[in-house]
């Protein structure tokens, strides 16, 4: 197998496969991408009900999207093998050393992208199962086959998988409609992708450089990395509170996010005025609030709309 020169020898059949253990096969999954997901998925059905959300819709959007996030993550795994051989950070995954076959984690992927689906389907609405769909399709094909392996905007148009969470939960929770405040919630996810992502890219930027990955570091280097940052962190700050303006949330939502987006964009641009040997430790930090700012933005969506 090659990808963009990088050439991949699958292990021997049988040699690492037979030691398997149940904890390889969970990983694949991305369990904590998994999680990430399912909040994001929470946070749009809670604020789509208005914080009443019937107890088995809730159930099955949340059962259903778990089994389509592991599934796309288990179909990544597999066609990933490649070059995640290459880099240090996922050279020891469970498919790129052998231990579980290529053929066992596409099936895993498949079976469980379509258990996920018909769970949305039938227990939902034929809405959420969509947005599902959409999400699925561009993170296991789109993003993994040609955007990561081609385009330096890899990262950007892959955010649309991780966008579609909030749609899946708001479709579920609103009955199947699309309100302008769920798709401020969908870009507002969409705009985060970029300023978490492309730190974490400057970090492994030799990693990538090896295995032949076209990150914007990689191909741009570092100061165009953070320019973008900066657009993308300056135009989620605005899109993530026009949800309390328009009356999707509370004041409180507007509070918080509000100063923590200030925040976000106050370390975005810090990176512009940086000298060369900040980067890393500069990357570490805005990499790491990108989490505790998604992690903020689900909880307080909820919080705000329980008191709203």
């Amino acid at each position: 197998m090659q990808a963009n020169g990088v050439v991949y020898q699958e292990p021997p059949k049988g040699v690492e496969s037979a030691r398997a253990t149940l904890r390889d096969y969970l990983s694949i999954m991305k369990w904590g991408i998994t999680v990430a997901n399912l909040m994001a998925t929470f946070a749009g059905l809670w604020v789509a009900s208005g914080g009443h959300p019937p107890l088995t819709i809730m159930l099955f959007t949340l059962i259903g999207t778990m089994f389509v996030v592991a599934g796309g993550a288990a179909l990544n795994n597999f066609y990933d093998r490649d070059i995640d051989q290459r880099m240090p950070r996922t050279k020891m995954r469970a498919v790129a050393r052998g231990k579980v076959s290529p053929g066992v984690a596409l099936g895993i992927g498949l079976t469980m992208s379509a258990v996920g689906l018909a769970v949305l389907l039938v227990g939902v609405n034929w809405q959420s199962a969509v947005c599902a769909f959409v999400g699925l399709f561009v993170y296991s094909y789109l993003y993994t086959v040609w955007f990561k392996r081609h385009t330096t905007l890899n990262t950007v148009l892959g955010g649309v998988s991780g966008a579609m969470p909030p749609l899946i939960g708001w479709v579920a929770g609103s009955g199947g409609t699309l309100s302008l405040a769920a798709w401020c919630m969908f870009f507002t996810f969409f705009l985060w992708q970029p300023p978490h992502f492309l730190p974490l890219a400057m970090k492994k930027t030799e990693d990538y450089r090896a295995a032949g990955v076209p990150m914007l570091p990689v191909v741009r280097g570092f100061r165009e990395t953070k320019r973008q940052i900066v657009f993308y962190t300056a135009a989620m700050v605005p899109v993530s509170l026009m949800l309390t303006v328009l009356g999707a949330e509370g004041w409180l939502y507007f509070v918080v996010m509000g100063a923590l987006g200030l925040w976000f964009l106050y370390l975005a641009v810090k990176g512009l005025l940086i000298p060369p040997e900040k980067d890393m430790e500069w990357a570490n930090q805005v990499f790491r609030f990108s989490l505790i700012y998604l992690t903020a933005l689900c909880i307080v969506s909820v919080l705000s709309v329980s008191i709203l």
